[in-house]
């Protein structure tokens, strides 16, 4: 393994997929949820569960509630108004509520298309595993981190692609009916550990002997869900943007197979721009970072990222 690997960094940082909560990107928030505690510290059972919020401060948009604590490997169970399908981009995106960029608590995330059998992101997690982070540590590091819930603060949720899961046998990639958080034990520790796809166990703030302790769930928004609203991408509409990434002086190029009525970019922070014909898109000056880019027509609204580099 190369423990060089980068992946997206914090909040504000270019190519950041971090995305604020009030983004236009998300149309749904999870409507139920469940939760099975896990211990303060797995290590010291006798402090007990993990007790701080309940399993209604997980629905919702993120931030208006408070959180739900799930403690060393517990875990919570979203469902959602409607299912959830594979769309262009992300599909999803989970809420934490890290006071900065490097108090990270991790979980991992699983999906399931029958509420019974379930499957997980291939986390990866290439920090270093020599010395363990403490529980008051700031030692963090987004770019080390890829489909892990958690990497970034408070108020900006870490996405997710159902595309990197399909093809699974069991698996209904466009009817995700339920999201499975379920938290890291950042414990180095052979006896407590948890690990990512290459077996390297999952370095996080361990122990957390409080009643806030592992993984505060505080969201999940949906950025695709499969209904007949108008509100989500229309199987008739098709459109191409190009070119993606783009450079900072380029020319984006828009092809839909309807007329535009109106264009709305934003940006992972939530500031929106809207724009009633393409000329005026064109002639924008983009920054370097994410945007998304969202096509309304009378048959519905399509939507997409794009790379500024």
């Amino acid at each position: 393994m190369d423990l060089n690997a980068q992946f997206p960094g914090p909040v504000g940082t270019p190519g950041s997929t971090a995305i604020h909560k009030d983004s236009s990107i998300f149309v749904a928030w999870a409507t139920n949820c469940t939760v099975q505690r896990g211990y303060q510290d797995i290590s010291n059972p006798s402090l007990g569960f993990a007790s701080v919020g309940d399993s209604t401060m997980a629905l919702g948009i993120a931030g208006s509630n408070g959180v739900v604590s799930l403690g060393d490997g517990g875990s919570a169970i979203l469902t959602f108004e409607n299912p959830i399908k594979n769309g262009p981009g992300w599909d999803f995106a989970v809420f934490e509520n890290a006071f900065n960029d490097n108090f990270l608590e991790l979980a991992f995330v699983e999906v399931s298309s029958d509420g019974m059998n379930y499957f997980r992101f291939p986390p990866t997690s290439n920090t270093q595993t020599t010395t363990q982070i403490g529980p008051f540590d700031n030692a963090g590091d987004a770019t080390k981190i890829n489909n892990l819930a958690g990497k970034y603060r408070t108020q900006y949720g870490t996405p997710f692609d159902l595309e990197e899961l399909s093809g699974i046998v069991g698996l209904d990639v466009n009817n995700i009916t339920h999201i499975k958080i379920i938290d890291v034990v950042g414990s180095i520790n052979p006896l407590y550990a948890t690990y990512d796809i290459n077996n390297n166990p999952i370095n996080d703030p361990f122990p957390t002997p409080f009643a806030s302790g592992g993984f505060d769930l505080d969201a999940v928004g949906v950025i695709h869900q499969q209904t007949t609203s108008l509100n989500e991408m229309n199987h008739e509409i098709s459109f191409t943007v190009y070119p993606n990434p783009i450079s900072k002086n380029q020319r984006l190029n828009i092809k839909c197979s309807e007329k535009i009525n109106k264009m709305i970019i934003s940006n992972p922070i939530g500031e929106v721009k809207t724009f009633v014909n393409e000329n005026e898109l064109q002639n924008w000056q983009f920054e370097r970072g994410l945007y998304f880019l969202q096509i309304h027509t009378n048959k519905g609204i399509s939507q997409t990222k794009i790379i500024v580099q």
